[in-house]
């Protein structure tokens, strides 16, 4: 599938398409596009049908999306709405400005933070920020190289984090737009894990390392503590059919709140399969799904707790799993306590267990079970 644990390089990760005009002339090129998907180097799709009734249905809501807007010109005039795009986004890069001189005004005009991959690979952040014109550089200096695998992640991944943290952090309600990073200027090293060469491993930069520059960011603004810092990529199938979700986790406590239990934190918002429709449509059981208690970093606000997840296959399938926070904890702050960690675990006929690691592939046979424990959020403050 488009999820595997171990991808060194981007053609292993899916149908890589540099270019291709699927819409032409009002027609959507089924043929030109089912080309592309079925010769792969790595393997061609397992599904076509599912992938074409996808594309169609993302070319459908371009094309509402066009009328709305052709609708939204003709009500208003092509000036106005073309003067209020411009006016939301000077209202956000406003809201950051005021927000970047607020943080300074408390706390000094540099902060910075560090926060490492369960490999030890680290992401480093150092902000410094003009107190006059709420300009900012996010240099990412010190951040680990490129690795072996897929948790690089295109600068593009950096800049969504940040615009959504930024945007987090603002004081007002704003809508989501790139006046947020008007302010900012980005340093991020070359070949290094947050800016690699164009042919690396990247499906787990997207879905991983995207969490970890969240809590490094949000750990500069002294905001919060860390939430799971993973969305635990679960992928099952064989030759006939393949199924993907992500499995929420704890969220990192606050200064006034309470850190959500068994929720997607930050950069993630997908919304799991029903066990009915999983059970009818999958050749699996739902043995277990429920939070897992106590593994919220305790503090003076307690951090959210983690789920546990646990699957029986009815037929011998293949399961893998991408998944971080297996080794290190998500942070507590101001002296509260970590989250626990997550744990990926197999269990065998006859009861024993295999713990299987954070990012693995392989076989799992009628009468076992694969049971995700996701980490907890971190605590903030003493108890």
């Amino acid at each position: 599938g488009s999820m595997p644990p171990h991808s060194t390089n981007l053609e292993e990760e899916g149908a890589s398409i540099v270019a291709f005009k699927l819409v032409k002339d009002g027609k959507f090129q089924e043929k030109g596009i089912t080309d592309i998907l079925v010769n792969q180097e790595f393997g061609g799709t397992r599904n076509l049908k599912d992938n074409l009734s996808d594309l169609r249905a993302q070319v459908a809501a371009n094309n509402s999306g066009i009328r709305l807007l052709q609708s939204l010109v003709n009500e208003n005039g092509l000036e106005n709405v073309e003067a209020y795009m411009h006016f939301i986004q000077r209202n956000a890069e406003l809201a950051v400005r005021n927000m970047l001189k607020s943080f300074a005004s408390k706390h000094g005009s540099r902060a910075s933070a560090i926060d490492y991959l369960d490999d030890g690979s680290p992401i480093k952040l150092t902000i410094d920020i003009d107190t006059n014109t709420g300009n900012a550089c996010f240099d990412f200096g010190g951040t680990g190289p490129q690795m072996l695998g897929n948790l690089n992640a295109p600068p593009a991944v950096t800049y969504s984090a940040v615009i959504y943290s930024l945007r987090s952090l603002v004081g007002q309600d704003i809508p989501l737009n790139q006046g947020c990073l008007a302010p900012i200027e980005f340093k991020i090293p070359p070949f290094s894990l947050l800016n690699p060469d164009k042919d690396v491993g990247v499906v787990g930069g997207n879905v991983l390392t995207s969490q970890r520059v969240v809590d490094v960011v949000l750990k500069a603004f002294k905001a919060c503590a860390a939430s799971q810092g993973c969305m635990n990529n679960l992928t099952f199938g064989d030759d006939r059919f393949g199924y993907y979700e992500t499995i929420a986790g704890g969220a990192g406590a606050g200064p006034t709140w309470e850190g959500r239990s068994g929720v997607h934190t930050h950069c993630t918002n997908t919304r799991i399969t029903d066990p009915e429709i999983l059970e009818r449509r999958y050749p699996v059981l739902l043995r277990r799904f429920g939070l897992r208690a106590g593994s919220g970093g305790a503090g003076k606000h307690n951090g959210g707790d983690g789920v546990i997840r646990e699957i029986e296959p009815l037929r011998p399938l293949v399961m893998s799993i991408l998944s971080e926070r297996r080794c290190l904890r998500p942070y507590g702050l101001e002296g509260g306590e970590d989250g626990q960690t997550g744990r990926n675990l197999v269990i065998k006929k006859g009861g024993r267990a295999l713990n299987i690691g954070a990012k693995r592939s392989g076989p799992i046979n009628v009468g076992e079970r694969l049971v995700i424990e996701t980490p907890g959020g971190g605590g903030y403050g003493v108890a």
